[in-house]
C-alpha cells in the first residue's frame, strides 16, 4: 500500500469513527434545545418571565405573529409577563442542529385573556434559532411566529 493511500485509509477511519459521536452529540443537543423550549412554555403559563430571561441572548429579536412588530428581550419578557394564558399547548416540536446553532420549529395553541378581561385565541407556528454562545450555554436570539387560519 502507498504512502497516500495509507493516509486516506487512516483518514477514512478516523470520520467513520466519529460519527456515533457526533450523533450522540447532536441527539444530546436536540434534547437540550427542547428542554428549553419546554422551560419558556412553563413560564409563560405562569407569566414568569424569570426562567426565560436567561434563554434569551442580549440582541434578541421576536417577531409577533399578530401584528408583525419586532420585539427586542425586554420588550419580549415585558410581553410574557403581562399575559394571562388560560390555556397553552404545544405541539410538533422539532429541532435541527448546525454546528453551534440549532432551530427549533413547533405548533402553539393558546387561549388568553387581556387586561380589559377579553379573551383571545390563537394558533401559531414557530421559529426558534438558538446559538451556543462562547461560555457554552445555549440562548435564542430570534424567534419568529406566523398564525395558522383556525
Amino acid at each position: 500500500m502507498t504512502n497516500l493511500s495509507m493516509c486516506f485509509a487512516i483518514a477514512m477511519l478516523c470520520v467513520a469513527n466519529s460519527a456515533p459521536a457526533l450523533a450522540q452529540s447532536t441527539a444530546a443537543t436536540e434534547k437540550t434545545i427542547a428542554a428549553l423550549e419546554d422551560t419558556w412554555t412553563q413560564a409563560e403559563r405562569t407569566s414568569n418571565p424569570d426562567p426565560v430571561a436567561p434563554l434569551l441572548a442580549d440582541t434578541f429579536i421576536g417577531t409577533g405573529s399578530d401584528d408583525g412588530l419586532v420585539k427586542n428581550k425586554t420588550e419580549e419578557l415585558a410581553e410574557l409577563k403581562a399575559t394571562k394564558y388560560d390555556r397553552i399547548e404545544m405541539s410538533d416540536v422539532k429541532v435541527v442542529v448546525h454546528g453551534n446553532t440549532a432551530i427549533a420549529t413547533g405548533r402553539f395553541h393558546a387561549k388568553t385573556t387581556d387586561a380589559a378581561g377579553k379573551s383571545h385565541e390563537s394558533q401559531v407556528r414557530w421559529t426558534d434559532t438558538w446559538v451556543k454562545m462562547p461560555n457554552g450555554k445555549w440562548q435564542c436570539v430570534a424567534s419568529a411566529f406566523s398564525p395558522i387560519k383556525m
